[in-house]
């Protein structure tokens, strides 16, 4: 069982995470809970954006970091993320690499995939070489926090 706090994975049957203690289990619940409020939080925060958004169509909104609010709507099958001013996400600041990830879309999905960037990649706090894509998952690129959504005609996640 993997622990949502840390990402660490769990004996089965375990009801605490052997490296940081979070209870296991029950939090399911509340992880679900905490994103559905989360989501809405996002909507009262961009208003029309999101609403505008076509159903099954990804973008990214900066949490945080020097573009904090901006949104990168993914519609490309390939949508490369750094600091070269060619990327279709362009981020200026010297903890993103160059060429720091490529997000794909196909048929299953958004995924992205580090390209080997020297601070790395990470999705909801875990480090990743690839990794897909869901409803409101935390993406860091450098100092750069991003949430990923994906529009929908109910508006839940």
């Amino acid at each position: 069982m993997r622990c949502r706090r840390c990402g660490h994975e769990n004996e089965t049957a375990a009801n605490f995470c052997s490296l940081c203690g979070e209870p296991l289990g029950e939090a399911d619940t509340t992880v679900s809970l905490e994103l559905i409020e989360n989501r809405r939080e996002l909507e009262q925060e961009l208003g029309h954006v999101l609403d505008q958004l076509p159903d099954g169509l990804g973008m990214l909104v900066v949490r945080r970091g020097p573009n904090a609010g901006s949104t990168f709507v993914l519609e490309g099958e390939t949508t490369k993320v750094g600091r070269d001013p060619e990327a279709s996400i362009f981020l200026d600041d010297v903890t993103v690499s160059r060429n720091h990830a490529v997000i794909q879309h196909g048929a299953g999905g958004y995924e992205i995939h580090d390209l080997e960037s020297l601070n790395g990649t990470y999705v909801d706090h875990e480090r990743i070489d690839t990794a897909t894509l869901t409803d409101m998952n935390e993406v860091q690129v450098g100092r750069f926090v991003l949430t990923f959504v994906v529009g929908n005609t109910d508006g839940a996640p």
